[in-house]
């Protein structure tokens, strides 16, 4: 039986789920620029300010769409990147607000949001956008003068306004995300620099995992000493959750497949840690309370803490599975990604509404405690590309070059 990565037929769908995804975002431009937090129904939902990381991640795939030739793509990645070099953008200290718009959050400048700015101005470029060329430019000087800690070889997470005062937590989250935007940056520009910095992250995540049974430490201090306890009482926040992110653990497996692809080296890691970190996220997240799916976090020994299922645990597993599939060819990786499919089909694509459903209970029900609505696409779309893309390049350079299987 020809595996389901292998298949004609199953690309031919991922493609037909790509367009449905893509047309359920058609209402994300926002007044003014920048991208809309999304409800249930694909409209914006007005209780929520334009954000920099949606707007970001919006920019990201409607240029990747527009680099398909998907008709009206552009046309939502220019406004979503308007959003960008306006009201999103800090005129007097540089860097991006977190969101634009009266009562914004004018007190801190992330990691995180910025990663996503070096990620959208990417694929922009790419994609031939107005002003994307430019915004990448000053997003890389951003990230490498502002985030980058060279001693550490590893992203601060976050400072003041003016980029006077960092905070003392650092995370692996930005890091991560940081990782996924150097190795895009590292396409656009040919600068090798890049894929160094994204190679020492990676170096370092590994051996902290590594030296953890393969559960990532998430959050640290300010000298990268593990913090396993924080949030202990709020253990389903949004951004910081308590204990081991499952999530977290496919992403990671999948992006050292990237970064041993684009041709760096990551001791420690490389196939092995991806296998690893994979394994240890599928035995302790997946079915772990006896109902299909993965769970959001676990403690330290592996049992789980937040039950609910987050839509973007199981594209990203979806996408690990493909990743390791085509490194190294296992029918297990393989069985993986068709079951996880068919769970997906059964309980998280919307087919009513459009998109997907954004979070899930215990027993499966759409839930709204984390993720109310369905704030933007990002995960779902890379879910339907990257097992029909190569491992390297990056996502969008691989569109750019026609790669798209």
């Amino acid at each position: 039986m020809i595996a389901w990565p292998d298949l004609p037929t199953h690309r031919d769908w991922l493609g037909r789920e790509l367009v449905r995804l893509l047309d359920f975002g058609r209402e994300l431009p926002a007044p003014g620029g920048g991208a809309a937090w999304l409800d249930d129904d694909g409209h914006p939902d007005g209780s929520q300010p334009v954000q920099t990381w949606i707007t970001a991640r919006t920019t990201h795939v409607y240029s990747l769409a527009a680099l398909l030739g998907v008709p009206g793509a552009a046309a939502i990645a220019e406004a979503a990147l308007a959003g960008l070099t306006g009201p999103l953008h800090d005129d007097e200290h540089g860097g991006w607000f977190a969101d634009a718009g009266p009562g914004r959050d004018e007190g801190t400048k992330a990691c995180y949001d910025h990663a996503f700015v070096v990620l959208a101005a990417s694929t922009a470029t790419l994609a031939g956008l107005p002003g994307g060329r430019a915004l990448l430019d000053e997003a890389l000087a951003t990230l490498l003068t502002r985030f980058w800690d060279d001693e550490a070889g590893m992203c601060v997470d976050a400072w003041d306004r003016g980029f006077t005062t960092v905070d003392p937590y650092r995370g692996v989250n930005g890091n991560m995300h940081s990782v996924e935007a150097m190795l895009a940056a590292y396409d656009v520009t040919g600068d090798g620099a890049w894929l160094d910095r994204a190679a020492r992250i990676t170096t370092n995540v590994v051996a902290h995992a590594g030296s953890n049974g393969w559960r990532i430490p998430e959050h640290y201090d300010a000298h990268w000493v593990p913090q396993p306890e924080l949030n202990a009482d709020k253990p389903g926040d949004k951004f910081k959750p308590y204990g081991a992110t499952i999530g977290h653990g496919l992403e990671w497996a999948r992006l050292l497949l990237h970064v041993e692809a684009a041709g760096a080296e990551v001791p420690g890691g490389g196939l092995a840690g991806a296998a690893a970190l994979f394994d240890r996220a599928v035995a302790d997240g997946w079915a772990a309370d006896g109902a299909p799916g993965f769970v959001y976090t676990t403690d330290w020994s592996g049992a789980p803490v937040v039950h609910d299922r987050m839509h973007w645990v199981i594209a990203e597993a979806t996408a690990a599975a493909a990743a390791l599939y085509r490194r190294t060819g296992e029918t297990r990786f393989a069985d993986d990604y068709r079951r996880w499919w068919d769970y997906a089909e059964q309980y998280v694509l919307d087919r009513e509404k459009g998109s997907w459903h954004h979070q899930l209970d215990a027993d499966n029900r759409p839930a709204s405690t984390v993720w109310p609505g369905k704030a933007d696409l990002y995960h779902a779309v890379q879910s339907v590309l990257i097992p029909r893309l190569p491992l390297a390049p990056a996502i969008g350079k691989a569109v750019a070059d026609g790669l798209l299987a």
